[in-house]
């Protein structure tokens, strides 16, 4: 029983002691806790001190800041207004532009709409007219047609078979001369000058010009095809008569755009017989067709189309040689001003050279006595005499070089190479213009040229067009009068030249043709000597 009791003992004291101790404990406990909780509260009081001294700090800082930088702020606060502003400014635009837009879009939808409709009215109204130009011209070449029909009928009455032995007489002949062009060709017994096409045209016409009209010519031409109104035929079916045509209608534009396509610059007159006679050779070929023939109105109208095909190519070929006139009035004038040029440094160069002598034969002179002084004299006499010269030279050149249209006007003749009465008129703008006749004699031409006169005169191309316009029908070269050439009389020219006012010059009227002469003086010379044969 005594082990229990003393175990119970132990715990009874321990219990004890915790009693004791347990306050004891927890007062330690506390006031440990209560000086941490002290020492906590005095350090965070130091950190709000702390805080509150910065924040003091700041606040004045921030005072600073606000005293320093209140204009910008301001100037900032301002801005913003204005932004605001100029942003409400800028959306009422925007609104008015987008109003507007919205109008002009409206507007343009409406005239868009209009413009369509307009432009279907134009089209439609432009297909009415082509239909109403289209039934006029049929009603007129119906009505011709009747006319013709019925001038026929009435002649036919009157004039009974004979009237129709005349066309077919005519027909034949026209056959028949288109047989024999064919077999035996055309040689020169159609000759028309290509020129004479030009006759009626304005003497500005440009070859674009008559190309603008060869187009429409064409178009005609093309458009008579389209429209059936080429060739004709007496088939009642429909589709032989189409087929007829067809055939005579090709077979003469073969035989015609082959003939165009030779057009050159002389051959006007041959092509448009060969045109003719196309013509005649289809319609004879066509009668056993139920006379399926080419109609006249076609055949005006391809003879038209050659006229304006001729017409171009003469154009274009009259401007060719102009363009080379001017290049070759280019190179003259070149070559006049280099000679110029050149005087005028060999007339500089030998003043230099006289003034330098005479200033020597002063001195000389002034030194020198009796004999010596005499000779000085002359000699010093002798360069004042060439510095005049030179002097003049050189002031002819300038004067040359000055007035551009200052030169000679030359009339000239070739009987060797030309034979007689035949004279070119030419000009020259060259200081020295019988180097501008050597050039022309030289080995184009078997002698040279004789000069018959050297006109000067202070407008030289105005002299030169107005004699060549005067001997307009004497040219030789009828298709390019450019080259100067003209069969007349030497007299004739000195009148012309003499009316200009130009009587101050000199005329040979006979030339001299030496080289020409002294020929045949040799070629008949060696006729007597050679040997006769048997």
């Amino acid at each position: 029983m005594e082990e229990p009791t003393s175990a119970i003992d132990g715990v009874i004291a321990i219990v004890t002691l915790l009693i004791f101790f347990t306050p004891v404990v927890i007062a330690w406990l506390s006031r440990r806790s209560r000086n941490a909780m002290k020492k906590k509260l005095a350090e965070a009081m130091l950190a709000l001190k702390q805080a509150e001294e910065k924040k003091r700090e700041a606040e004045k800082y921030s005072a600073d800041l606000d005293a320093r930088y209140k204009p910008i702020t301001d100037m900032e606060q301002h801005a913003r207004l204005l932004l605001g502003k100029a942003e409400m400014q800028a959306q009422a635009v925007r609104n008015d532009a987008e109003r507007v837009y919205s109008e002009a879009q409206k507007r343009l939808s409406e005239a868009t709409e209009e413009a369509g409709q307009i432009s279907t009215e134009a089209k439609a109204a432009l297909k009415e007219a082509r239909l109403k130009a289209d039934q006029i011209e049929a009603d007129g070449r119906a009505e011709a047609e009747r006319v013709l029909d019925f001038a026929k009928r009435q002649a036919e009455e009157v004039a009974g078979d004979a009237l129709a032995a005349k066309g077919k007489a005519d027909l034949y002949e026209a056959t028949v001369v288109a047989m024999r062009n064919t077999i035996q060709g055309y040689k020169d017994d159609y000759i028309i000058p290509n020129h004479a096409v030009l006759d009626e045209l304005a003497e500005e016409y440009s070859h674009k010009e008559a190309g603008e009209q060869l187009k429409r010519a064409r178009k005609r031409v093309r458009d008579m095809v389209k429209n059936g109104n080429a060739g004709a035929c007496d088939y009642a079916e429909a589709n032989r008569r189409a087929f007829a045509i067809h055939f005579a209608v090709d077979a003469f534009n073969g035989k015609v755009d082959s003939a165009l396509a030779k057009v050159k610059h002389d051959n006007y007159g041959k092509i448009k017989q060969e045109i003719l006679d196309a013509f005649a050779l289809v319609n004879h070929n066509g009668m056993p067709f139920r006379n399926a023939r080419i109609n006249q109105e076609y055949l005006e109208a391809r003879l038209e189309e050659l006229k304006w095909a001729v017409a171009t190519h003469e154009l274009r070929q009259i401007e060719r040689e102009e363009q080379r006139a001017i290049r070759e009035q280019m190179r003259e004038e070149e070559k006049a001003r280099r000679e110029i040029e050149k005087a005028i440094k060999e007339a500089e160069k030998e003043e230099r050279m006289l003034q330098k002598a005479m200033e020597t034969a002063r001195k000389e002179l002034a030194s020198a006595h009796g004999e010596q002084r005499a000779k000085y004299e002359a000699q010093l006499a002798e360069l004042e005499s060439k510095l005049t010269e030179a002097e003049s030279r050189g002031q002819r050149a300038i004067s040359m070089a000055q007035q551009t249209r200052r030169g000679h006007v030359y009339v000239i003749s070739n009987i060797g190479s030309f034979g007689e009465n035949v004279f070119k008129i030419g000009m020259t703008r060259r200081l020295e213009p019988a180097d501008r006749v050597k050039e022309l004699g030289d080995a184009s031409v078997p002698f040279d040229f004789d000069v018959h006169a050297m006109i000067y005169s202070d407008d030289a191309p105005a002299l030169e067009k107005a004699l060549h316009r005067r001997f307009d029908e004497a040219s030789v070269n009828k298709v390019n009068p450019r080259k100067e050439f003209f069969n007349l009389n030497v007299a004739e020219i000195r009148q012309a030249v003499e009316q200009q006012g130009m009587n101050e010059t000199h005329w040979t009227m006979k030339a001299e043709a030496a080289e020409y002469r002294e020929s045949l003086s040799i070629s008949r010379k060696l006729a007597i000597e050679a040997p006769v044969t048997a």
